[in-house]
This record gives structure tokens, C-alpha cells and sequence, in this order.
């Protein structure tokens, strides 16, 4: 399958921090790291929904003041903005009244952005059985990549951020040769390793194998990989028979994993509504950031809508 990604999104010009007030320090952390390494322009985005209610002097009618509410959103940004250009780097703030998630999906419409950054939260009892997330929202339905710093991510700065080994979770779906090309070229740009994972749910293993061999499924993971990115990148083939999200994280952190690559698609409508999709757990409960491919993402690539639809790979969950 003929796969075909920006250029500029395994190397991003520029990259839009969605962020809520107070600031997840931890999240901006990474987007600047991001932005230092890429050279890239940084926008500190934030959408807001109250509205700050003024009166007029002469009539005493209260209004909307929607430019005060603005200003008074942006203030809180200001010192970040600081921190960023001290680094040297291009930086705007937005600040837009309205749901989140809407906001942040049209703004990327309107401008050139390379790559959405974002922190989320671990829910709780109740926020389980929800769906509705600005993070969600986004994941699902992004035209870019997402970036995403879970609850359990660990500060990056012991190691200075640095991006040594990718972790790509893939299936034998045609959707994962997007996924897994993408990572490659992540792997490249990052000059790190990359491991690619099929974990084999034991209901699924006389389907996926069909009397092959694990090392006849390795070699047809590491043929989604185009050959000049095989050839650049020192690249690992895992396949085990499991539970996705238990080997998968095992897998973070017994190889110290820098980033996980995942293609959010295919979930059921059970795990959308109870949230206990594999991608949602992995972001719930990851050490390291993770980058996730929308289905709008991995169809425009090259990869057969109706196809997203009718299977539901492992990889597949919400947030």
C-alpha cells in the first residue's frame, strides 16, 4: 500500500499547545522541548467557555465583554510565551471562546500546524464510563498527528528530553503500514530505534497465524517499513501472544521507551462508551508520551476507510 504522510510531521514548523488554565506544567514542558529541537514556531492555545460580564457606565447594561475576557485568558499565558521566546523561539498566544475540542480541531484548519501537543487526565470512577474528552475528541478526529502526555508520563528532563527508542504497537491491518511508516520516519528525524509490537490476543492466534510461522509475521511487519527507512533506522520486530495494553506497557517500560506511536481506529462502540479501548488505557497509564494517527489521519494515507471500519484492530480505543 502506497503510504503518503506531511514531511513536516515527523519534522514540525509548527506546533499548537492546546493547554487549560492553570497550565499543565509537564505537557508545556515537552511542547517546548519539541519546539527547541525542531527550531519550531510554538502557539499556546487555549479556548475557553465563561465569559467575563461587564457593565456600562453610562447605561449600567451588563454585556459580554468579549475582548476583556480574551485579554484576561492571554495573561495567564504571557510568562510561558516569555519562556519561549528566551529560548529564541517564535511564539503566539490564542486564546477563543467555546468548547475546547471544536476550537482546537478548527484553529488547525485555519493555520499551517504540524503536530497538536496536549496533556490529559486519569479519570476517575465516574469519568470511566464517560466519553466526551477534549483530549477524545481531538485524537479522534485530528487531520494531524496528536502528541499526548498522560497522568503517569515521567518528566523528561533527567534525560534532556531526548527521543532515543519509538515504540510503534501494529497490527497486520492495512492501517498499521501507515503507523508503522510514520514511525520509521519518526525513528529517522529522532536518530532512534524503533520497535515494532503485534501483540496476538489468544483468540486471535489461529486467525493471524493461519499456519505461519512468528518469524514469517515479523517479516511482514517490518516489510510496512519502507525499504530506504530500513535501511536508516535500527529497527526491532516483537510478536507475542497476550493482552494488548499489559504487554504493550510492559514493553514501555522494559525497554525504556521513549515515545509510543498508536493508530487510534477501529474501536467498538462498547469501548467507546465504557473507555477500555487499548489506546485509552495505553495513554492512561504510559511512562512516555504518545503520538496517536486518527482514523481521518490514516484514511487520508492511503488506508481503506470502509476497510477502518469493518475491522476492529487491538490498537484501536479512545481516551
Amino acid at each position: 500500500m502506497a503510504v503518503a504522510f506531511k514531511p513536516s510531521w515527523s519534522k514540525p514548523s509548527a506546533l499548537l499547545f492546546a493547554t487549560e488554565i492553570p497550565v499543565n506544567e509537564k505537557a508545556f514542558a515537552f511542547a517546548l522541548a519539541q519546539a527547541k529541537e525542531f527550531s519550531s514556531d510554538l502557539i499556546l492555545f487555549h479556548a475557553y467557555d465563561t465569559l467575563v460580564v461587564a457593565a456600562s457606565e453610562a447605561t449600567g447594561v451588563r454585556y459580554y465583554d468579549y475582548a476583556a475576557a480574551a485579554r484576561t485568558e492571554k495573561q495567564y499565558l504571557e510568562p510561558l510565551a516569555a519562556r519561549v521566546r528566551e529560548a529564541g523561539l517564535n511564539c503566539e498566544i490564542v486564546a477563543r471562546p467555546g468548547l475546547p475540542a471544536d476550537e482546537i480541531l478548527a484553529y488547525t484548519r485555519e493555520r499551517q500546524i504540524d503536530r497538536i501537543v496536549m496533556g490529559t487526565h486519569s479519570p476517575g470512577p465516574i469519568g470511566k464510563l464517560l466519553v466526551g474528552s477534549v483530549a477524545e475528541a481531538v485524537l479522534r478526529t485530528a487531520t494531524l498527528p496528536v502528541y499526548i502526555i498522560g497522568p503517569e508520563v515521567v518528566d523528561g528532563s533527567y534525560r534532556n528530553f531526548a527521543t532515543r527508542t519509538i515504540l510503534c504497537a501494529i497490527s497486520l491491518h492495512e492501517a498499521s503500514a501507515v503507523v508503522a511508516a510514520f514511525s520509521a520516519e519518526l525513528a529517522a528525524q529522532h536518530g532512534a530505534r524503533l520497535i515494532l509490537q503485534h501483540v496476538i490476543r489468544p483468540q486471535d492466534r489461529e486467525l493471524v497465524l493461519a499456519g505461519r510461522s512468528l518469524d514469517d509475521v515479523e517479516s511482514d511487519m517490518l516489510a510496512m517499513v519502507p525499504a530506504k527507512l530500513q535501511e536508516q533506522v535500527a529497527i526491532q520486530t516483537v510478536v507475542v501472544p497476550g493482552d494488548p495494553t499489559e504487554e504493550l506497557l510492559y514493553q514501555c517500560r522494559a525497554q525504556q521507551v521513549d515515545l509510543v506511536v498508536l493508530g487510534a481506529q477501529g474501536a467498538s462502540a462498547f469501548a467507546a462508551i465504557t473507555r477500555h479501548g487499548v489506546v485509552y488505557k495505553i495513554l492512561a497509564h504510559t511512562p512516555c508520551p504518545a503520538i496517536t494517527l486518527s482514523p481521518v489521519v490514516l484514511a487520508g494515507c492511503g488506508s481503506k476507510s470502509e476497510k477502518l471500519r469493518a475491522a476492529e484492530a487491538y490498537m484501536a480505543g479512545v481516551i
